[in-house]
């Protein structure tokens, strides 16, 4: 098995720097922690769960990285405030947040009650301006920063996960007003909208939802479902230099999912391959094979499809 994270840019990439990754104890987080580190930052990671995070960070370490971790809810204003000081009390200067922690579950908007659509909202929306606020304010406004927000492909709406649509398309819309308020402090402020993505999050739903998935993935134009990879390369992208003219953007990394319409006939092929660039993968063998990823971690020193070793 490969030792280190296969990413496509270089090195040194963020070497010296601070990236505070919320929801970095599993899914796109923990690779995107990854692959931050291989590049030279120190990860800072955030979760309600102590001991997810623990293991991450365990797993940077040992692969060479450096990371720290704490728990935190980021609904909680007070508490949210007060890991912001630790953290750059500790560490002096954050250069960058990625606002990943969110959480949601299926159901039709008649079966939300008033608490699931209000947990929802606020895991998914208010936690992430409490943490890019609270770093604005005590950091960003002086030293400048990149903030990097997870969304989701919300562009038609929803339909059984309308609490987690209503709140993604808030950050959407939030993005874009912070990048014009904060531009003045020099800080960047973009989001990422995965689609469909091979992540262990899909490993918790129900039965009738995996049951689902062949499907989705067919209704996609490449015909397979995306890689944790490909969401932290498009993330690591918005917080490098390279970067530095984008900000109030929403990019999206769904295959073209959106733009696929009913009366277009779309021919199955086997033209697109992921990119497999996060070498601890463990996804279940049928997340795995409709992303079109190795099956196991024993797999992964073969290159990567893109050639980008």
């Amino acid at each position: 098995m490969s030792t280190q994270y296969r990413s496509v840019f270089r090195s040194d990439l963020f070497a010296g720097q601070t990236h505070v990754v919320t929801g970095g104890g599993s899914g796109i987080g923990r690779a995107t922690a990854h692959e931050l580190a291989s590049l030279g930052a120190h990860v800072v990671l955030l979760g309600r769960k102590l001991e997810k995070v623990e293991r991450v960070k365990a797993e940077i370490l040992e692969d060479g990285g450096r990371a720290s971790c704490r728990s935190q809810d980021i609904r909680d204003e007070v508490g949210v405030r007060e890991t912001i000081a630790a953290i750059l009390g500790e560490h002096g200067r954050v250069h960058g947040l990625i606002n990943n922690a969110g959480g949601q579950y299926p159901a039709p908007l008649e079966a939300i009650n008033q608490k699931g659509f209000e947990t929802v909202v606020r895991t998914n929306l208010v936690g992430g301006f409490l943490m890019a606020r609270e770093l604005f304010t005590q950091h960003f406004c002086k030293h400048g920063g990149n903030i990097v927000n997870v969304v989701a492909d919300m562009w038609k709406g929803m339909p059984g996960m309308g609490h987690s649509g209503a709140a993604r398309a808030g950050m959407v819309n939030l993005t874009m007003t912070a990048a014009v308020e904060w531009a003045r402090a020099g800080v960047r402020v973009n989001a990422v909208a995965p689609g469909w993505i091979a992540s262990s999050g899909m490993e918790t739903y129900p039965k009738v939802f995996r049951d689902a998935l062949p499907l989705l993935a067919k209704a996609v134009p490449l015909k397979r479902l995306g890689s944790e990879a490909e969401v932290s390369a498009a993330i690591c992208f918005l917080l490098s230099p390279a970067a530095g003219f984008i900000t109030g953007q929403t990019l999206a990394i769904d295959g073209a999912a959106p733009l696929m319409p009913h009366h277009w006939p779309m021919p199955e092929h086997d033209k697109s391959s992921a990119y497999d660039g996060f070498h601890r993968n463990s996804l279940a063998d049928d997340l795995a094979d409709l992303a079109k990823l190795p099956r196991t971690t024993a797999d992964a020193d073969s290159p990567s499809p893109s050639g980008d070793d």
